[in-house]
């Protein structure tokens, strides 16, 4: 999709706040800095309209982007982040919690992982979530522009394999720089619309 309009709609932390009617969402999860912000980016072809953060644990909210008047981007917060108190984690957790198993509008979830690393605990335990609950989900390896071509085969298998992938889940390998598996992505959300 060619995405020429795209608005930062609401930051919400309630369900009261979130957008009226019946527009289609994909939310996008993954661990403080795996790269949510650049793909978000990337896919909405802007360059910094989704504040990076070299800060761990930054965005704090459930940011919804309006895309092209046609459905959201749900950017929700990162987990797995040491420098936030016990209270927030779990306050996050409540919140994430209540919008991903609630929220009737949710098309599709896209769960980053880095590509460069193998799945962490936090990412097991977050597809198994999805999976639990049935939410179709597309996981990205990030930062894959870090890896040799002889490693991205390798580290594929690694995601799949750690994460134990069912048929139903894809798999793209990303690089914000070269834009690498935007194509694909894309295909997937207007599937999931």
């Amino acid at each position: 999709m060619q995405v020429h309009n795209v608005e930062l709609t609401i930051s919400a932390v309630r369900a009261d706040q979130y957008p009226s009617g019946d527009q289609p969402e994909i939310a996008f999860v993954g661990r403080s800095n795996v790269g949510k912000s650049s793909l978000t980016n990337v896919l909405i072809n802007r360059r910094n309209y989704a504040h990076t953060s070299s800060q761990p644990g930054k965005t704090q909210t459930l940011n919804f982007y309006h895309v092209e008047d046609q459905l959201y981007f749900v950017d929700v917060p990162g987990y797995g982040f040491a420098k936030v108190s016990k209270k927030e984690r779990e306050r996050f957790g409540r919140m994430i919690e209540a919008y991903l198993t609630k929220r009737q509008q949710l098309r599709g979830v896209v769960l980053l992982v880095d590509a460069r690393h193998q799945p962490t605990d936090d990412d097991v335990t977050m597809y198994n979530y999805l999976k639990y609950y049935q939410l179709p989900t597309l996981v990205v390896g990030t930062k894959s522009d870090k890896l040799k071509p002889s490693q991205l085969a390798r580290a594929k298998k690694t995601i799949e394999k750690t994460l134990d992938l069912d048929r139903k889940t894809g798999l793209v390998m990303f690089a914000a720089p070269t834009k690498r598996g935007q194509d694909a992505i894309w295909q997937w959300i207007e599937k999931m619309c």
